[in-house]
């Protein structure tokens, strides 16, 4: 389909989130929304969705981009003030790391003081001047468990070298993993924030369907493709396997936000024994995809093991993609305790 198709002819099609083109809107880039014009748009019949070509207000028109209406928002009051509340919660939320980083022992997975922080809707942007302060946390091995986590040292030994401290050396040498989450699926994590920190909503827990089904789903899947031999399914095994691993670790440190906390208690004491990829859903899966970039940046595992989890990744989000409308629904948030007990 070309992006210079005539939008004319599916004016019957036209809904809320219709924009015309020179017209004034908000769009999201990144974790932000920005002001921007209209410049052109298409009817995307594969997709029953308008596109936008996009200019981004006193940007160079290289960054001009076609992207999916759901990314494009009216210039109004509501939405002047949804992003100003996102840059105020960016700032709080970069101030909270400064903060709340400590130095963790050396075989403690993504050990971070998760009761001041926050999960953010969309890519982490922790400035490499901070970074270099903290300790490289170790992210988990493929066989890795949550049981291994050190205690931190005592202030008594914080003087002396901690052999988990990154150098300068070893910090400048540090690759950047990048996960790109497709752009269809960022919208649900905004409106994910805006449901929990504005809201105070929760998810219902345990999820319709959970991250533990969602990648086996995916492995089924992938199994029943074409191509596959005996090592490609070991493979996806050994990767869908890590991935649930993952999920377990850095759920309660780095994909929780603050609100959600008394919920994940609640859970530990009603399920002890139950590994949390099995309550927890699509979204916390979903802010998964922004954290994980940063903690392979860490690993321990080989770089062919890495890449082997970026195109898993990637590949992953596309199958996300295509099953959201099965995995995603704004009915899967609740009132939460609080709201129910004020109510």
């Amino acid at each position: 389909m070309s992006k210079k198709q005539d939008a004319g002819s599916s004016h019957d099609k036209i809904g809320k989130n219709f924009f015309t083109e020179g017209e004034k809107v908000l769009c999201f880039h990144g974790p932000l929304i920005y002001e921007a014009k209209c410049l052109e748009l298409t009817y995307n019949e594969d997709k029953s969705t308008y596109e936008y070509k996009i200019h981004y207000s006193g940007w160079n028109k290289s960054w001009d981009e076609w992207v999916p209406e759901d990314r494009v928002l009216k210039f109004n009051e509501q939405n002047l003030q949804k992003q100003k509340d996102l840059i105020l919660a960016q700032e709080a939320e970069s101030k909270n790391k400064r903060k709340s980083r400590k130095i963790a022992g050396p075989d403690c997975p993504l050990k971070e003081n998760s009761d001041s922080r926050s999960s953010t809707p969309v890519n982490d942007r922790s400035e490499k001047g901070d970074r270099r302060k903290h300790t490289a946390t170790v992210a988990p091995s493929i066989s890795s468990s949550q049981e291994s986590c050190s205690e931190q040292p005592s202030k008594r030994r914080a003087a002396k070298v901690d052999p988990a401290v990154e150098t300068e050396e070893q910090y400048s040498t540090r690759i950047e993993i990048k996960i790109k989450l497709p752009d269809e699926l960022k919208p649900w994590l905004v409106d994910d924030w805006d449901y929990i920190v504005l809201q105070r909503k929760w998810l219902n827990l345990p999820a319709r369907v959970t991250v533990d089904q969602i990648i086996d789903d995916y492995k089924k899947y992938k199994l029943n493709s074409r191509g596959n031999n005996a090592k490609k399914e070991v493979t996806i095994g050994t990767l869908s396997n890590g991935v649930k691993e993952y999920f377990n670790i850095m759920l309660s440190s780095q994909l929780l936000y603050k609100f959600e906390r008394p919920q994940y208690n609640q859970i530990l004491q009603k399920h002890p024994d139950t590994p949390m990829c099995q309550i927890y859903g699509a979204i916390h899966l979903l802010r998964l995809f922004v954290k994980i970039g940063a903690a392979l940046a860490y690993t321990t595992l080989d770089e062919r093991s890495v890449q082997s989890l970026t195109v898993f990744f990637n590949e992953f989000g596309k199958y996300l993609v295509k099953n959201s409308a099965s995995l995603f629904n704004r009915d899967d948030y609740v009132l939460s305790e609080s709201q129910r007990i004020a109510t």
